[in-house]
């Protein structure tokens, strides 16, 4: 503390009166934007076969935004900064209305490509605006935990939801209205944020812009995630896929080189050098990995194997999503200030290994009631309780100024991590299923031992993929039992640690 300050003037500023009501804006916003990342997965056949898709181009509709969202995260962090959370928050969203929009009107492939790029870069730009604003807006360390108890909440569950309401809109409406269903969000979040949010002044970062970081870090970014996304679709020996691997590998040791030098990075490495941050989106990385893959191969399991309807296969996923809900505001926020945040991760991320432990014993006949719904209600139990002080500390003892391009590195490790997951988990599923029919096949005579013989590998191919899930969530709690050493006091320390300086900014300090 300054010892020119007196105590009495080391105070921060009064809370923001308008921050719940900033907070219900900001949870549209971000219910909004991942629930765009699977609600038009059960849409695209649909949308495939009304504008003449061909199977080749198909995945472009999900890697499109993908790509864009994943390449400009860090761009639209900085940005943030730069311009203001406020501003840059609800010019997201507008642009995400209007791709959106563009998308639901679409005509042919190419208007529902550039939609799906479009919806992606302006989700790049409000997505780590959002978890910024909540980072400066709430500094009292149990008003902290329970904001990001429910962000944590809807980041975790929002993709089970976009799966019901797709599910419910396919079915009943029409793939259009996939995309439409974004509007009212939109619409919705960016008004009551332009009237309600009120970003704390002092806290933008004017430096000038660094060009060579946007580049590099895009570039390898968009090469990094379609590098993953190519190897799901053409294998993981093709020439392209291990050129794009090779390329984001220069690009992004580039971008770190040039981040060391510059005297105003785009990333500063003090974000992601501090061991309790590093470990935060390296292990968040892993678990949305394993998540990832884990959504996909339910939803073929449920819809394939046992005949479930879009809608019924969305209402399966409800356990998982009131599990989530249950570890991140009942369990992660009441704890967070209370005990040290590994202990709230780490064995979080193995109850939620434990839940998919419960899920490799799937077979073609086996029960919901018996075996998903514990194994979904221990997922989501330890994944909203392991997300929630994830999300809080992956902004902890960050500048001010920072906090967009540190909120961005969250959604980047999610993004990457998603990439990954589904082309990784699903190359595993695929080649234990071929193995399989080929070991299987021969003794199937009739067909329909041959149908069932292509169920069971099915099956199988998932239980495989499900078995390295677990290993790869025991691998991320095993990360943050090594790296995350926060103690509740440090968190608590949120809205006391001001002093003279901070309180000239008049910005509150997120903690030393």
């Amino acid at each position: 503390m300054s010892e020119t300050v007196p105590a009495t003037a080391a105070k921060a500023p009064a809370p923001d009166s308008n921050r719940w009501k900033a907070l219900a804006f900001i949870a549209i916003a971000q219910l909004m934007v991942v629930l765009d990342a699977t609600i038009v997965n059960i849409a695209l056949p649909s949308a495939q076969q009304d504008l003449g898709i061909s199977d080749g181009n198909r995945q472009w509709v999900i890697t499109a935004y993908a790509l864009a969202f994943g390449g400009l995260l860090l761009f639209g962090g900085r940005i943030a900064d730069l311009w203001g959370r406020k501003r840059t928050f609800v010019t997201g969203l507008i642009g995400f209305a209007g791709a959106s929009a563009l998308g639901g009107a679409a005509t042919n492939e190419a208007m529902l490509l550039g939609s799906r790029a479009l919806q992606g870069a302006f989700g790049a730009l409000l997505a780590p605006a959002a978890l910024s604003l909540l980072a400066v807006m709430f500094t009292d360390a149990k008003e902290r935990a329970k904001a990001f108890g429910i962000y944590g909440a809807i980041a975790g569950g929002g993709g089970a939801v976009g799966l019901i309401l797709g599910g419910f809109l396919t079915e009943y409406l029409n793939w259009r209205w996939t995309f439409f269903v974004n509007i009212p969000f939109a619409i919705v979040a960016a008004t009551g944020a332009y009237f309600v949010i009120r970003e704390p002044s002092g806290s933008r970062n004017r430096s000038p812009l660094d060009i060579p970081g946007v580049v590099l870090s895009t570039l390898g970014l968009v090469s990094l995630v379609y590098g993953f996304t190519r190897a799901e679709s053409e294998g993981w020996g093709d020439s392209m896929t291990i050129g794009l691997f090779v390329v984001s590998a220069l690009l992004l040791a580039s971008f770190v080189f040039v981040e060391s030098k510059v005297k105003a990075p785009l990333l500063p490495l003090r974000v992601i050098t501090d061991r309790n941050r590093g470990g935060i989106y390296l292990s968040l990385g892993l678990a949305i990995i394993a998540m990832f893959g884990l959504f996909l191969f339910l939803t073929y399991y449920l819809q394939i194997v046992k005949g479930y309807s879009p809608v019924k296969t969305g209402f399966a996923f409800l356990p998982m999503i009131a599990g989530m809900i249950t570890g991140s505001t009942q369990i992660g926020a009441r704890l967070m200030t209370r005990v040290p945040a590994r202990l709230l991760m780490g064995p979080g991320f193995l109850v939620a290994a434990l839940g998919m432990l419960v899920l490799t014993q799937m077979e073609i006949g086996s029960s919901y009631a018996t075996l998903f719904l514990p194994g979904m209600l221990l997922l989501g139990l330890g994944m909203g309780t392991a997300f929630m002080p994830a999300m809080s500390l992956a902004t902890l003892g960050v500048e001010p100024r920072d906090s967009g391009v540190a909120s961005a590195m969250v959604n980047t490790s999610q993004q990457v991590g998603g990439a990954i997951g589904t082309a990784l988990l699903n190359t595993i599923a695929a080649s234990a299923t071929t193995a399989y029919v080929k070991d299987h096949i021969a003794g199937a005579t009739t067909q329909s031992q041959q149908q069932l013989v292509q169920l069971q590998a099915q099956v199988h191919g998932y239980t495989n993929a499900i078995w390295f899930a677990v290993g790869i969530l025991v691998a991320a709690a095993a990360i943050v039992f090594t790296l995350v050493n926060a103690h509740p006091a440090d968190v608590a320390s949120s809205d006391e640690a001001v002093d003279g300086v901070e309180d000239d900014l008049k910005v509150p300090v997120i903690a030393h």
